[in-house]
């Protein structure tokens, strides 16, 4: 396994599956179908290629596996250089595992420019995966831009009434933190001579400089998070993408902000991020009961599960920033969690919209006599959303703000009240979309979930429920990663040790 490239094979699979559904020709229905099930296949194969890297991962070790390095501007130090540890392994693993479940939860629901719709949903997937896996600070940033255009295309061709302007603003949100990121870059490249992550890492940076680019790099991962007041940006998309589009919107790409703030501005800047620690903890907590109360207020279904990232987003800024073991690795559960749960979420709304075009809570009501099976579903994600122990929402949560109370007990005690609003407004939701008599003459012939949809569902369930009862299966490859980063975020080691732990 050492001699195959494996993880480059997971990072440009989808590109060659893409690049096949762009040769197929034919009639409309001939294309839609191959397309479809070329995207599905080489989606799965990718799937199942990711979890050799799950299955072939040493958790003993914080250095970087899978390791792959080849010159590309050998001139300027520029390499193509990929590898994961236990940060972004679980990224690259939600990215292929949610790729065909998009793909599927598409199949009867995009009927229109189908064989491009598939292209954008795997050129996705390539720049998804090749955030997680670059070590090497331009192609991480070409990954990070590339991921741009999929994605403004999916909202803006596919998406609702307001597409247009939706696409727009998410993509000028993130190019404005992305020009200041390039700035960063740059500024590192000229100090330290190279964009070799490990390198950077290692690199002493003067603590005047540090502040500079933390800022530079805050406001790129900000946006992405997103945190409050960048965030304006996410109902909108939200609401305008297509299903499948709010799926990895939610469940992949907010993880950017995050990652981005582990594997950069901790390691690379520590006392630029010990400085501006406050300035997150308040950000995150006014995100945490501004977006649960907003979300508190929201008669769109799918605007109240995009307030609610907001307000789960916070946990994790608060978690990454704590800088102990018990946040750090809450804050990455957070995330796991979030992806699948939040994309569940945004299908349970994709699909009685698809039975009734509607997205307004007070359309709905006593769904339980029709649907009993996408009742059962729905509490499963609803429950999993909220934090219920059992459920993989409680085990992040709860190191989250266990770390948060050793950081701070007033960053805490705050952000525990987003355990209360959650709750609120979810079963407030789910019981007026769910529950009570069924009156509304149009909801009487509405089908439950059929067999595709189950299948979606089954193994977003499984995470969820495999993380809520047995966490340790996903903290094991996690720890030795977080705790190293712990060591080079408090400066204790030189940086010849720094290079030897995460480099082989």
């Amino acid at each position: 396994m050492n001699d195959l490239p494996l993880l480059s094979l997971v990072i440009f699979l989808p590109l060659v599956g893409a690049v096949f559904i762009l040769s197929i020709r034919g009639d409309a229905d001939v294309v839609a179908r191959n397309a479809r099930n070329v995207a599905l296949w080489t989606s799965l194969i990718t799937f199942v290629l990711s979890l050799l890297l799950w299955t072939g991962f040493d958790t003993s070790t914080a250095a970087f596996q899978f390791v792959e390095r080849y010159d590309w501007i050998p001139s300027y130090r520029i390499a193509y250089h990929i590898g994961i540890d236990g940060i972004s392994l679980f990224f690259v693993l939600l990215s292929t595992l949610l790729t065909p479940l998009c793909v599927m939860a598409s199949w009867r629901s995009v009927t229109s420019r189908v064989k491009e719709y598939m292209i954008a949903f795997l050129v996705l997937e390539t720049a998804m995966v090749g955030v997680f896996a670059a070590l090497d600070f331009v192609l991480f940033y070409l990954f990070f831009e590339a991921m741009l255009i999929p994605m403004f295309l999916i909202i803006g061709v596919w998406g609702g009434p307001r597409r247009v302007y939706a696409a727009f603003k998410f993509f000028l949100f993130t190019l404005v933190g992305s020009v200041l990121l390039l700035l960063a870059i740059l500024a590192m490249y000229f100090e330290a001579g190279t964009t070799d992550v490990p390198t950077l890492v290692a690199t002493q940076f003067s603590p005047e400089m540090q502040r500079w680019l933390w800022l530079a790099l805050f406001a790129a991962f900000a946006v992405k998070v997103p945190m409050w007041p960048v965030h304006t940006w996410l109902p909108d998309a939200h609401v305008e993408a297509p299903t499948a589009g709010s799926m990895v919107l939610a469940g992949v790409l907010l993880k950017f902000g995050g990652y981005g703030f582990l594997r950069f501005s901790l390691p690379m800047l520590p006392d630029a991020t010990a400085y501006f620690t406050p300035l997150v903890y308040v950000l995150s907590v006014v995100a945490i009961i501004y977006a649960s109360l907003v979300a508190l207020a929201q008669e769109d279904m799918k605007k109240m599960v995009a307030y609610s990232s907001v307000a789960h987003m916070g946990f994790v800024t608060i978690g990454i920033f704590t800088l102990n073991t018990q946040g750090i690795e809450g804050a990455l559960l957070v995330m796991i969690s979030h992806g699948v749960v939040s994309a569940a979420l945004f299908l349970c709304v994709g699909i009685v919209y698809d039975r009734q075009h509607s997205r307004l809570i007070a359309h709905y009501g006593g769904l339980v006599k029709r649907m009993p099976v996408y009742a059962f579903i729905f509490m499963l994600f609803m429950l999993a959303s909220v934090g219920l122990p059992g459920t993989s929402g409680f085990v992040g949560e709860f190191l989250s703000l266990a770390g948060a109370y050793q950081a701070n007990t007033w960053v805490a005690a705050l952000a525990t009240t987003g355990i209360i609003l959650g709750p609120a407004y979810m079963l407030w939701c789910y019981r007026r979309v769910v529950f009570g008599e069924l009156t509304k003459e149009h909801l009487r012939e509405i089908a439950d979930v059929n067999g595709r949809e189950i299948a979606i569902f089954a193994p977003m369930a499984v995470v969820v429920m495999l993380l809520g009862i047995y966490p340790e299966a996903f903290l094991a490859p996690i720890r030795a990663s977080v705790e190293n980063l712990i060591v080079q975020e408090s400066g204790v080691i030189d940086p010849a040790s720094a290079i030897a732990m995460i480099q082989r």
